[in-house]
């Protein structure tokens, strides 16, 4: 079995959704591994990793407002508010989403359906250079 893995940074614009599909998927192709196994690590608690609809953006708009409402930033929910009052909800934030994804990679190719893609979910208000590691292993 071989493996390969890079760092990827992103710099995000504040809370937002970025696809990150085509970068993956360049790692993959760089990787030369045809069949085996992606993961995906974003190393940070205020921002997560998602796999979701890839053609109506009005999918990830619901997710934003959904989950704005699920964990409001009113400023008096939480002790936790060294950084801001939207630091605690990211971290609330993180821990009902995801840090890491896999994705299967056959014929050289991320196994992705058709209506998914691979985002970096921002939720802080402002822009940070998140840092994701891209492990790759298989044949």
């Amino acid at each position: 079995m071989n493996q390969y893995q890079q760092f990827l940074k992103i710099q995000t614009t504040g809370k937002s959704l970025s696809k990150i599909t085509s970068k993956i998927q360049s790692i993959v192709s760089d990787s030369g591994i045809t069949t085996g196994l992606c993961t995906v690590f974003l190393r940070h608690t205020s921002a997560s990793l998602i796999i979701q609809e890839n053609a109506d953006p009005d999918v990830l708009t619901d997710l934003e407002n959904f989950l704005a409402k699920l964990v409001p930033e009113d400023g008096k929910s939480y002790i936790h508010d060294a950084e801001g009052a939207d630091d605690m909800p990211a971290h609330i934030r993180t821990v009902l989403t995801h840090t890491s994804e896999q994705i299967p990679i056959a014929n050289g190719r991320l196994l992705l359906g058709t209506w998914q893609g691979i985002y970096l979910w921002e939720h802080r208000q402002r822009g940070h250079i998140r840092e994701l590691v891209v492990h790759i292993s298989g044949q």
